[in-house]
């Protein structure tokens, strides 16, 4: 009988080992609510509309979709670049759908989806600014706090000073006022920005790439059933038609920050 024993103690520690990993999916569809942590002030990822003060733009309507797919409501959770994890892993947030790039290093604190958008980080500096990156080598670089870009600019340049923002409407205030010398975030947000600036004449993006990135959704580790349904609605996503509308709502050239679409969902 004694001989059992371990083999019971084995089983039962199976048992509530498994009991104690939570389902997020089902914990969701049993709320009847996905909540969405996006950004609320860098468009067109995610900003607050003027006239209408929702939150609107690319990963909304990604959100949005999550939402609808799931067959839940949508609860959307505004946040800046440094706390997107951290409100992913008090709790607070069942994904993050917030324009948050693959890196080795956050994929040790969280899973990533598919990549669902393409980008890479430029500079905006003033319109008679040097023209290549080398030029500010030595300089004040302007970033946002807990972003690739953040991490591009010091690695790329040992020797300058990167200065480090909530978001980017505050490095842009800096940009302005002589704080830096170049601010860095995805080309997209900084087409967006500078579309959106009274004095964008006097302001310009420079074309080469400080890096290229993939972007994804992020969910809790080890919820692979979570994590399935998001990759399967991103590929449905992509082969009716519906992720190219979106992309084409805020990056076609209609847009404020028109741009091709050169990736498609599930395609490396």
């Amino acid at each position: 009988m004694f001989r059992k024993i371990p083999q019971i103690l084995a089983a039962a520690l199976v048992f509530v080992t498994g009991a104690a990993q939570a389902d997020q999916l089902d914990d969701i569809r049993k709320a009847g609510v996905v909540r969405v942590a996006v950004f609320d002030s860098n468009p067109p990822f995610g900003f607050v509309d003027e006239k209408t003060h929702a939150l609107e733009g690319y990963d909304i309507d990604f959100a949005k979709a999550f939402a609808d797919k799931i067959g839940v409501k949508l609860e959307l959770v505004p946040t800046n670049p440094a706390n997107r994890i951290p409100v992913l892993q008090s709790g607070k947030a069942d994904l993050i759908v917030a324009d948050l790039t693959i890196t080795p290093e956050r994929g040790k604190v969280v899973d990533f989806s598919i990549p669902y958008f393409v980008t890479g980080q430029q500079f905006l500096v003033p319109a008679n600014a040097p023209a290549t990156l080398a030029d500010y080598a030595k300089s004040r670089i302007g970033a946002v706090k807990g972003t690739t870009g953040e991490q591009a600019a010091k690695a790329r340049f040992p020797e300058a000073r990167v200065l480090s923002y909530d978001d980017i409407p505050l490095a842009f205030s800096a940009l302005r006022n002589g704080s830096v010398q170049a601010i860095t975030q995805d080309a997209e947000i900084l087409a967006g920005l500078l579309a959106e600036a009274p004095d964008k004449a006097k302001y310009k993006v420079l074309p080469e790439l400080l890096s290229r990135e993939l972007i994804g959704v992020a969910v809790k580790k080890d919820e692979t059933a979570l994590l399935a349904q998001v990759n399967a609605i991103l590929l449905e996503l992509e082969n009716n038609g519906r992720a190219a509308a979106i992309f084409e709502q805020w990056f076609g050239a209609k847009s404020k920050a028109p741009e091709p679409r050169n990736f498609k969902i599930g395609t490396p």
